[in-house]
């Protein structure tokens, strides 16, 4: 019996995460990409920043995708001259993978281009001068950079990227640390308190 209850609570599995399908936000510092405090509509970069936007399922801002391959502001930037009163700005938009693109869409190619937009203009400013369609949701949120994707913003989905882009009404219950679920610790518990109790009565009778 204790053998079996063992087994049961150990064969237990953790829910399945969720994350959520967006464009996510970098930006460089020492030559990695470091995900950005801020919106796009408030960040100021500076003339010589690189900035990064990558599509993909992601937990949270702690398993973010960055944006793939390397990127350098003198090789994005490097045949668009200074002007005074403006300020270049390299940026990155990696478009993702097939696995984390909506239902029926697939990711345009990676690619970089090199915004000049006014002095005190924002990263959101740098990214409509070089990669129009944008579109953002009621909330402000990013939903498309380029038109990709065509539909959908922020949509909760398996963290394992499947999923048909539809809003789940709650998120599923996520068990700290990996473990089994309360509620299966709970049974066992109340298995183990059951039994111990019937060893209890059998061994007052025999006495």
């Amino acid at each position: 019996m204790i053998f079996l209850l063992i087994a049961l609570f150990t064969a237990a599995t953790p829910a399945q995460a969720t994350g959520y399908r967006y464009w996510s936000f970098w930006y460089q510092k020492g030559g990695a990409w470091a995900y950005a405090s801020q919106g796009a509509s408030t960040a100021k970069p500076a003339d010589g920043d690189v900035e990064g936007f990558r599509f993909a399922v992601s937990e949270d801002s702690k398993d973010a995708a960055r944006p793939r391959g390397e990127a350098r502001f003198g090789e994005i930037c490097g045949d668009t001259a200074a002007k005074d009163g403006s300020k270049r700005v390299a940026l990155v938009l990696d478009f993702g993978t097939a696995k984390d693109a909506p239902k029926g869409e697939a990711p345009p190619k990676p690619r970089t281009a090199c915004a000049r937009i006014p002095a005190d203009g924002t990263s959101a400013e740098a990214l409509a001068a070089v990669a129009k369609p944008l579109r953002y949701g009621s909330d402000a949120l990013l939903c498309a950079i380029a038109g990709y994707p065509e539909t959908g913003c922020g949509e909760q989905v398996a963290a394992d990227g499947t999923g048909d882009g539809e809003r789940d009404a709650a998120p599923a219950a996520k068990d700290s640390g990996g473990g089994p679920s309360v509620g299966l610790i709970a049974g066992v518990a109340a298995v183990f308190v059951l039994g111990g109790a019937a060893v209890w009565q059998a061994r007052r009778r025999r006495g």
